[in-house]
C-alpha cells in the first residue's frame, strides 16, 4: 500500500488547503507540498473542538473506548504505507518505525482499556448528615471531568508515539477532550496519513467531526495562536527548551492562563557507584553505549551524562566503552536541524575543560558518537556542561569521593530519569543518593538505561523543571489521562441531574 500525500488540513471533517505552502525536506525519497496554516485556520479548528465537546465531552466511557480502538485499527491497517513515508521522512529504520506503530496503537488500546474499568475517575461520595451537630453535611459527590479541547504539537523524534495520534492525543481523546493537532514539519505526510486513520474511525464511529483537527505550518504563527485561542483549556508538547518554554509563557500570558504539559529535556544522568563499577565495569560499558546511541542519540531519555568516583576501574570503563562506539556506524539524524543543534552543542562542550574520549566525522544529517571526560570540581564549576546535547554525546564525570557525587546530583537541574548502578556493597551510598535523586526525577532506575519507555500504568515520564513543565504529571501511562481532566463535586445534586459516570457504574 502506497501513500501520496495531498497536503491539505483536517479541519472539522474537511480536508482544507491553504494559499502558502512549505516542502517537506525528507531523509531520502521525494519531498512533497504542504499547505501552511493559518490564524484563520485555528479559529476554525478550535471553534469546531468547542462544538464537538458538548456531545463527545458528555460521551459514554464505553463510546470513546470504542473510538480509541477504531483509531487503533484503522492505524494498523495502513500499516505498510506508515513504514513507508515514515522511514523516507525522518531517516528512521522500518524496524523502529514499525515497533513505533505498535506503541501508538497499544496506548490507544490502553487508555481504551483504561477508561473503562472506570478507576480514573476517582469517585467519592460523602452522605449527608442531616442530623449532625450543630450543622447538618450535605450529600457531596466528586468526579473527574474533562476539560475542555486539548492543543496537542507533534514530536520531531517520535512521528508515532509523541505526535498526531500519540500519547498526548490518545490521554485527551480517553479523558473526552477534542483535540487539535499542530503537526511537526519534520514528518508532515506521516503526521497526514495518522490523521486520514483518524478521520476515517471518525466517520466509521459517527463521531462529532471537531473531536479531531489536524494542522500543518513550517513556522511559529500556528502554533501561537493555537496556545492563545480561548477555546483551548490545555496544552500537551514535547520539544525543545527554548521553544516549550515560550509556549509555556504564551498560556501563562493569556487572559485565562491554561496549563501548559511541555517535556522540554533533560541529560539523564547515570551514577555508577563504586563497587559496581569495579565488579561490572564492562558490561555497564556496553550497556551505557548502546543506551547513548540509541536512535542516534535522539530519545528524550538518552543518558548523556555519566558520574563515577575516581578510580583506576574507570579506565577500563573507559576503553570497553570505546570498543562499543567504535562499532557504530553513523546514522540519520530526524532533520538537518537537528544535526546542526549536535554539531553546534558537541562543539560547545568540546571548547569546555574536558578531555576527549572519543570523536568522530559528522556530516550533513549524519551523526556519530562524541564522548568527553572531565572533572567533578570542572563540572560543578561550568552550568553549561549540565545542558542537554540532542544526539549521542556523553560527558563522563569523575567525582573526587562520595560527597562530591551528591554534591554533583544537587547541582543538576530537574531530569525525566536519575539511574544508579550499584552492588550489594554500595547499598548504603545509594540509600544516601536516593533523597536527593527523588527531587531531581520522575523516574529512578536501578542496574539498567533510561531508555525504553514502558507505556504502563506506573510509568512517569516527566519531572521537575527543564524536563518538563508541570512536575505532577505524566505524559506517558495511563496516569496521563489526568492532566486533562478536574474534579467537579455535586451537592444534593438529583441522581437525574448527575453525570452517568456517578451513577452508571
Amino acid at each position: 500500500m502506497s501513500f501520496t500525500p495531498h497536503g491539505k488540513h483536517l479541519i472539522a471533517g474537511n480536508w482544507t488547503a491553504s494559499d502558502k505552502t512549505f516542502t517537506s525536506m525528507p531523509a531520502h525519497g521525494t519531498a512533497h507540498s504542504f499547505s501552511a496554516g493559518t490564524a484563520n485556520h485555528v479559529h476554525a479548528a478550535c471553534e469546531a473542538a468547542e462544538e464537538a465537546f458538548w456531545s463527545y465531552g458528555y460521551s459514554p466511557r464505553e463510546a470513546r473506548a470504542t473510538f480509541l480502538n477504531a483509531i487503533a485499527d484503522e492505524i494498523d491497517a495502513r500499516a505498510e504505507a506508515i513504514t513507508q513515508i515514515g522511514t523516507e521522512e525522518t531517516g528512521l529504520p522500518e524496524a523502529r518505525l514499525q515497533g513505533e506503530r505498535g506503541r501508538t496503537v497499544g496506548q490507544l488500546r490502553l487508555f481504551a482499556t483504561h477508561i473503562q474499568k472506570g478507576a480514573y475517575l476517582d469517585r467519592r461520595h460523602d452522605e449527608a448528615l442531616p442530623d449532625r451537630t450543630p450543622l447538618p453535611r450535605p450529600d457531596l459527590k466528586m468526579v473527574q471531568r474533562p476539560i475542555g479541547p486539548v492543543a496537542v504539537f507533534g514530536a520531531s523524534n517520535f512521528p508515532l508515539a509523541f505526535s498526531t495520534a500519540g500519547g498526548d492525543t490518545a490521554s485527551a481523546l480517553a479523558a473526552g477532550c477534542p483535540v487539535v493537532v499542530k503537526g511537526h514539519p519534520a514528518h508532515p505526510s506521516t503526521g497526514e496519513i495518522i490523521a486520514e486513520a483518524i478521520h476515517a474511525a471518525i466517520q466509521k464511529e459517527g463521531v462529532h467531526p471537531g473531536v479531531f483537527s489536524f494542522l500543518q505550518s513550517n513556522g511559529t504563527d500556528v502554533g501561537t495562536a493555537l496556545v492563545q485561542h480561548p477555546r483551548i483549556k490545555a496544552v500537551g508538547f514535547t520539544g525543545s527548551l527554548r521553544g516549550g518554554r515560550a509556549l509555556y509563557d504564551l498560556c501563562a500570558a493569556r487572559p485565562e492562563p491554561i496549563p501548559f504539559f511541555g517535556e522540554l529535556g533533560s541529560v539523564n544522568p547515570v551514577f555508577i557507584l563504586p563497587n559496581a563499577l569495579s565488579n561490572r565495569a564492562e558490561a555497564i560499558a556496553k550497556g551505557w553505549a548502546g543506551s547513548l546511541t540509541m536512535g542516534a542519540g535522539q530519545f528524550c531519555t538518552n543518558p548523556g551524562i555519566l558520574v563515577m568516583i575516581d578510580d583506576p576501574a574507570i579506565d577500563g570503563f573507559i576503553s570497553a566503552a570505546k570498543d562499543a562506539l567504535t562499532e557504530v556506524q553513523p546514522q540519520t539524524m530526524l532533520t538537518e536541524g537537528i544535526a546542526e543543534a549536535f554539531r553546534a552543542g558537541q562543539s560547545d562542550v568540546a571548547e569546555a575543560p574536558v578531555k576527549e574520549v572519543i570523536a568522530s566525522p559528522c556530516e550533513g544529517r549524519a551523526a556519530a558518537p562524541f564522548v568527553y571526560d572531565t572533572d567533578g570540581d570542572t563540572f560543578l564549576a561550568n552550568p553549561s556542561l549540565h545542558h542537554e546535547v540532542f544526539g549521542p554525546l556523553g560527558l563522563i564525570v569523575r567525582a573526587s569521593d562520595e560527597d562530591q557525587m551528591a554534591d554533583i546530583a544537587r547541582a543538576l537541574e530537574g531530569q525525566l530519569t536519575c539511574t544508579l548502578h550499584l552492588d550489594e556493597a554500595d547499598v548504603a551510598l545509594g540509600t544516601c543518593m536516593m533523597p536527593i535523586l527523588e527531587r531531581k526525577a520522575g523516574r529512578i532506575l536501578a542496574n539498567g538505561f533510561p531508555t525504553g519507555v514502558e507505556v504502563a500504568d506506573a510509568m512517569v515520564h516527566g519531572g521537575p523543571y527543564p524536563a518538563s513543565t508541570n512536575f505532577g504529571a505524566t505524559s506517558v501511562g495511563t496516569l496521563a489521562i489526568r492532566r486533562f481532566l478536574r474534579p467537579v463535586c455535586y451537592q444534593d445534586i438529583p441522581d437525574a441531574l448527575l453525570p452517568g459516570d456517578l451513577t452508571g457504574g
